[in-house]
């Protein structure tokens, strides 16, 4: 990302040694690597265009994909602080790659246009302020977020705040039909889902909205708005720690030291977007739990890709959509670092961890935009 903001032209090197980047030889590229402590080789001509050639043969399932500009970030978090950490804004402050952190208020004020990239996180776009009530309803952090989420529907001229998030996630649903690029993670991923799929539904019980939800409601929900999920069913109680059964988490049997995913494999030349995605130094990838953990295979469409996934518990864990002229990826887990990341834990230091697999394929998403698009052959 440094370079590429400094100009320098940048290759990625698709299935080669797990995804590296080719870069010009210069002084302050060496100097950068250093200070970062990123492992560099310095190549000749001839060697760098012996690796070009090794790339494009046919025979090799790898690609030359070429970088071309620094992706402009919003990364969309709460003004307030916030009693756990976020995995992108922790990763992004590491890599030192700049972004803008944005809310409800530059959402509606259309402040997505000026972005390429937007991240969301442990977000709940249903209204129901993260399930949290069976737990925390008397914490002063769960209180202060009410009553702060309250007070910015009603600045942003809403009477509910479900109806603010709904607005907020149909804005973000036009970003992305309109050529942009969201990457979610944890809770952010299937409270999006639902919110768009109970447009002009009422789902929040009356400790959330003041009222009671629709009677029946589940029969209401329209699958064809989501991005990634179908036939999901929602959870009713309004202390279930839980929007839904698209998250696997409850239904999971699975020891903690055995809880990996796979990252699929696929053609570099013919499927660069997905290659792209998996780049890794492993295909096998620790799991870590979340609000959202996984995804219930059975609920993703068909016309969504799953790049990650535990076959044996039936889980997606790392998934690819289109939408429009937009894209989409959900990654379930909140932590790639902290297998069970809790209420109130200390963030976690990523100096500890400076080669985490699944801490890469965050930053695989934030390049992703950076690829110059290639004309299809059909």
């Amino acid at each position: 990302y440094w370079a590429l903001d400094k100009s320098y032209k940048v290759s990625w090197l698709l299935n080669y040694r797990g995804g590296s980047f080719l870069l010009p030889d210069a002084e302050d590229v060496r100097r950068e690597c250093k200070i970062r402590g990123v492992s560099f080789e310095v190549l000749s001509d001839g060697q760098a265009n012996g690796i070009l050639d090794e790339i494009s043969s046919p025979s090799q399932n790898m690609e030359t994909v070429v970088l071309e500009k620094a992706p402009k970030i919003a990364v969309y978090t709460p003004k307030g602080k916030q009693p756990w950490d976020d995995a992108v804004t922790l990763v992004l402050t590491y890599a030192e790659i700049p972004f803008t952190p944005i809310y409800d208020e530059e959402v509606m004020g259309d402040a997505l246009l000026l972005y390429d990239w937007l991240h969301l996180h442990h977000e709940d776009f249903s209204g129901q302020y993260g399930k949290f009530f069976g737990a925390y309803r008397n914490a002063p952090w769960y209180i202060e977020q009410k009553r702060d989420a309250e007070a910015l529907a009603t600045k942003l001229g809403f009477n509910k705040v479900s109806d603010a998030k709904l607005a907020v996630a149909t804005k973000i649903k036009n970003f992305v039909i309109g050529g942009g690029f969201m990457f979610a993670m944890c809770s952010a991923t299937d409270s999006f889902d639902i919110a768009l799929s109970a447009e002009g539904v009422d789902i929040c019980e009356p400790m959330f909205d003041g009222d009671a939800s629709d009677p029946g409601y589940q029969s209401k929900i329209d699958y064809n708005k989501t991005f990634a999920f179908k036939d999901f069913t929602l959870e009713r109680s309004a202390i279930v720690y839980e929007f839904s059964d698209i998250d696997t988490t409850m239904k999971r049997s699975i020891a903690p030291d055995s809880d990996y995913f796979t990252l699929m494999e696929y053609s570099a030349k013919w499927d660069a977007i997905p290659s792209m995605l998996c780049q890794n130094h492993t295909q096998l990838v620790k799991g870590f739990m979340g609000q959202t953990t996984a995804f219930a295979g059975n609920l993703v469409k068909s016309n969504v890709l799953v790049m990650g996934e535990n076959r044996q518990n039936g889980e997606a864990r790392y998934i690819h959509g289109t939408k429009g002229k937009g894209m989409f990826t959900f990654y379930g887990g909140h932590d790639p670092e902290d297998y069970q990341h809790r209420v109130g834990d200390a963030p976690t230091v990523l100096d500890l961890h400076p080669n985490s697999p699944g801490y890469r394929l965050i930053l695989n998403n934030v390049l992703f935009p950076a690829a110059r698009k290639k004309k299809l052959k059909t």
